[in-house]
């Protein structure tokens, strides 16, 4: 589940999707009480999830869509493909690699310490994880979570800069919140 999924819906909302399953049942793929069934739940629902669940199997009409929460609209970056890919790859993997690591060569110096191959106890800590982590990747890359996560660091970059920016402003005319200081 992504973040616009858990946001709560609004009435507008709400009407874009009657909409949709009003033209859904004009052009014939709702029966009136499959359509009036599905109204009811539209009206009802609170979440962007509970809504995108009741139009999932219809056909976006023509250069409509729900409307999109505050920020949703944030351009992916330019980077996409192998690159954005390989990067998301390594946000994932980074943190079992350096924990494998740093296990094995405990290991590795008791192991020389005892002059004998003790057992090897890194598989325990390998093992479950990267079985996690190998999960995370094969679902991450067949549901396009790449794109998901370079968008939300990109949403957080321009949050960054916009802060920075109101900061500096701030600053600007003798007015530092940070400091206390009331111009």
């Amino acid at each position: 589940m992504d973040e616009r999924d858990a946001m709560r819906a609004a009435d507008s909302d709400r009407q874009a999707v009657a909409d949709r399953l009003r033209v859904a049942l004009d052009e014939g793929r709702l029966d009136l009480h499959e359509y009036d069934d599905r109204l009811q739940r539209a009206y009802a629902a609170r979440t962007y999830a509970e809504l995108d669940a009741l139009v999932g199997d219809l056909p976006a009409p023509p250069g409509a869509a729900l409307p999109k929460p505050r920020g949703a609209d944030v351009p992916v970056p330019a980077e996409t493909g192998r690159g954005l890919t390989a990067r998301w790859l390594a946000e994932i993997w980074e943190p079992w690699l350096k924990v494998v690591g740093i296990v094995v060569v405990v290991w590795a110096v008791t192991s020389l310490a005892a002059r004998d191959a003790l057992y090897f106890w890194p598989g325990w800590v390998a093992g479950p994880w990267g079985a996690v982590v190998l999960v995370r990747t094969v679902t991450g890359l067949a549901g396009g979570e790449p794109a998901r996560w370079a968008a939300e660091r990109e949403r957080r970059r321009r949050r960054k800069a916009e802060k920075r920016a109101l900061k500096r402003e701030r600053k600007a005319v003798g007015r530092d919140p940070d400091r206390g200081d009331v111009g």
